[in-house]
C-alpha cells in the first residue's frame, strides 16, 4: 500500500497520508512501512509507541525531549483532535511558528515533526486517542514543555477552557525556554 507526504508550511513537519482500502468488512491500511518511510525522506528508526485516551477539551502539550532527541509521528485512532507541532530550534527561520491540524479516525492522517518541536493536541469528539511513533525513549529528566497558550506563538486552539494537567497549564514561554541552556541541545 502506498503511503503519501504533504509538506506543510514548515519545511520539517510533514503529513503522512496512508492508502486505505475499505470494503462491507471494514478497513484496513499500513500506517507504518519502513522501506517507504526511508524513500519519503521520513525517519524509520521508531523505537516507542505511546497510545493515550482524553476526554473532550483536554489539552495536552507542547512537549519535547532533548535527551535522546525525540521526533514524533502523531495519529488519531479514535475520535477527533487538533494535532500541533511548534518549532522551538534556535536559529530556525520558523521558530516559535506552528502547524496544527484537526485528524481523525476517518482520514487516517498522520503529522510528523521532528525533535525541535514541540508538540501537542485537543481533544475535539467527546473522547478521542492519539498513538504516537516516536524516535526517542522516553526520559523525563530531559523534557520539558512550553505553554500551550503563549502570546509569542499565537496557536488558534479551536476549544475554549481547555482541561489541563498542573505542567501544563505552568509551562514556560518559548523565551523562557530559549533563555536555558538545554535549549542548545535544539540549534538549526
Amino acid at each position: 500500500m502506498k503511503l503519501n507526504v504533504e509538506l506543510t508550511k514548515i519545511r520539517d513537519v510533514k503529513i503522512v497520508i496512508p492508502e486505505v482500502f475499505e470494503d462491507q468488512r471494514g478497513f484496513f491500511t499500513e500506517v507504518y512501512r519502513q522501506d517507504q518511510f526511508l524513500e519519503l525522506g521520513l525517519p524509520n528508526n521508531f523505537v516507542q509507541l505511546n497510545h493515550s485516551g482524553s476526554v473532550k477539551n483536554v489539552l495536552r502539550g507542547l512537549h519535547f525531549q532533548w535527551e535522546p532527541p525525540m521526533g514524533k509521528l502523531m495519529r488519531v485512532s479514535r475520535g477527533e483532535a487538533f494535532l500541533v507541532a511548534v518549532d522551538v530550534r534556535k536559529g530556525s527561520p520558523t521558530l516559535g511558528s506552528w502547524f496544527g491540524r484537526i485528524c481523525n479516525d476517518k482520514d487516517r492522517v498522520q503529522v510528523f515533526a521532528p525533535a525541535g518541536f514541540a508538540r501537542g493536541f485537543c481533544v475535539l469528539s467527546d473522547f478521542a486517542e492519539i498513538q504516537y511513533l516516536t524516535t526517542g525513549v522516553y526520559s523525563n529528566k530531559c523534557e520539558s514543555g512550553i505553554l500551550w497558550s503563549d502570546p509569542e506563538i499565537g496557536i488558534e486552539w479551536p476549544i475554549e477552557d481547555p482541561i489541563l494537567a498542573d505542567k501544563d497549564r505552568n509551562a514556560q514561554t518559548l523565551c523562557s525556554w530559549l533563555n536555558k541552556e538545554e535549549s542548545n541541545n535544539f540549534v538549526y
